[in-house]
């Protein structure tokens, strides 16, 4: 396992490993590879994992994880070669368990652009995957009001740009549309207070892409109050 990484000085001599590495495909001075240490590392991480039951210590456990191989990711970043790589496909998935959803859209860029697929025990490809824990993150806590878990529309916006061209059910992508157009209408206050007419317009088509897709979504109240929303936003006719 790779040396705890703490100092900036660390981290730069890590990263530049790893861009020498993955360029020539071989370790310095005939040590293990960065990749094999960390390898080794994630597979440690996921024994400590394993013995932890509660969902919300696991992520604690994670935000506590990942940045750890952020120099690591860093360096494969930088050399851009594309080759497999199961600690960055796992990190990427565990980035977005922590909430560090810019690092896990960057990764998925990465992966996405050199066609690299998930490890055998996630059961569903790179796309699937990206957008349906992204979108999850976003409905879960949106159903508990929770402001710390909250994926911002951004985020949510930008996931859908990044997996539309990548297969998956259509009830996956219904869910990221669906996550998007609720989280449009979060901001929409009891008071009466709304998005503006261009982020309702948005919500609308969102929410009538995921019915679309999947009728049984759950989105059809959702659209409802986008429209009305939008209507009054519009003003009286005439």
């Amino acid at each position: 396992m790779p040396a705890p990484v703490q100092t900036p000085a660390q981290r730069t001599r890590v990263r530049k490993q790893v861009t020498v590495e993955q360029a020539d495909g071989s370790a310095l001075r005939g040590d293990l590879t960065q990749y094999e240490q960390h390898l080794a590392k994630l597979q440690q991480d996921r024994l400590r994992l394993k013995q932890v039951q509660s969902k919300a210590a696991k992520s604690q456990i994670k935000r506590e994880l990942v940045a750890e191989y952020d120099p690591y990711l860093d360096g494969v970043l930088a050399a851009d070669t594309g080759s497999p790589d199961e600690v960055l496909t796992t990190l990427l998935v565990w980035n977005i368990d922590a909430g560090r959803f810019e690092r896990a859209l960057e990764l998925a860029a990465y992966a996405f652009r050199h066609g690299l697929e998930t490890a055998d025990r996630f059961r569903r490809t790179l796309g699937t995957l990206v957008a349906e824990e992204i979108a999850e993150a976003a409905l879960d806590a949106l159903a508990a009001g929770d402001a710390v878990g909250h994926v911002p529309v951004d985020v949510l916006a930008r996931t859908a740009d990044l997996v539309t061209g990548q297969d998956m059910p259509d009830e996956v992508r219904a869910k990221l549309f669906l996550a998007l157009g609720r989280s449009v209408l979060a901001n929409a206050g009891d008071a009466g207070d709304a998005p503006g007419a261009e982020s309702l317009s948005h919500a609308v088509d969102w929410l009538q892409q995921a019915i679309a897709l999947h009728a049984g979504c759950g989105g059809k109240k959702d659209l409802e109050r986008a429209q009305r929303l939008l209507k009054k936003q519009a003003g009286p006719a005439g």
